[in-house]
């Protein structure tokens, strides 16, 4: 049997920051009022069998301020795409006009507001997930290294200590970020 890697905490620590850096992504979709394409970035759209990313599917743009335009390439998968936006919880209600799909921004109100709070709590959860198994699999190596001798029983201790000190500073980057987004959705 081949032997394990040795511990890397630098690709763990990686690995983490992917988690954060995901974060921020779908953050910079959550737009309060104004359109931007970067809005439909986290939509999967059911195409072909498979789930694709809405801008491998359609082009987005915004013709105005409070308005973005999709415009799907392929006529089929239009009532896919639309089915798509509808699901995504964006609050975005689809204008269809043959392989156009308007979207206009709607209003903010306090309803509003506190939906978009909702998913940036769920976006935040999917980051927190996402470190949490990055620590699994990095306490999973160390027992593997333990395990094989590779590793004494107090380097295992020692490195995994690390690990979950990492892990903790990374979940309280995702809370900051959360916070500091719940902020501005709440008082724009």
């Amino acid at each position: 049997m081949a032997q394990p890697a040795p511990f890397d905490p630098k690709e763990l620590k990686r690995r983490m920051h992917g988690a954060v850096e995901a974060l921020k992504h779908d953050f910079a979709g959550l737009r309060t009022s104004r359109a931007s394409a970067n809005l439909l970035d986290p939509i999967q759209v059911d195409a072909y069998g498979a789930m694709m990313p809405l801008n491998q599917v359609a082009s987005i743009t915004v013709p105005e301020p409070r308005l973005l335009s999709v415009n799907v390439w392929d006529r089929g998968l239009v009532i896919a795409v639309e089915k798509a936006i509808r699901a995504s919880n964006l609050g975005l209600n689809p204008q269809t006009e043959g392989q156009v799909i308007r979207l206009r921004m709607p209003d903010l109100t306090q309803d509003r507001r506190k939906e978009l709070v909702k998913v940036a709590h769920q976006y935040a959860e999917k980051a927190r997930i996402a470190a949490r198994n990055v620590r699994r699999d990095g306490m999973e190596h160390l027992k593997l290294l333990e395990k094989e001798h590779l590793m004494s029983e107090d380097d295992h201790r020692d490195k995994a200590a690390d690990v979950q000190k990492m892990t903790d500073e990374t979940i309280r980057e995702i809370d900051a970020a959360l916070k500091a987004k719940e902020g501005e959705i709440m008082q724009v």
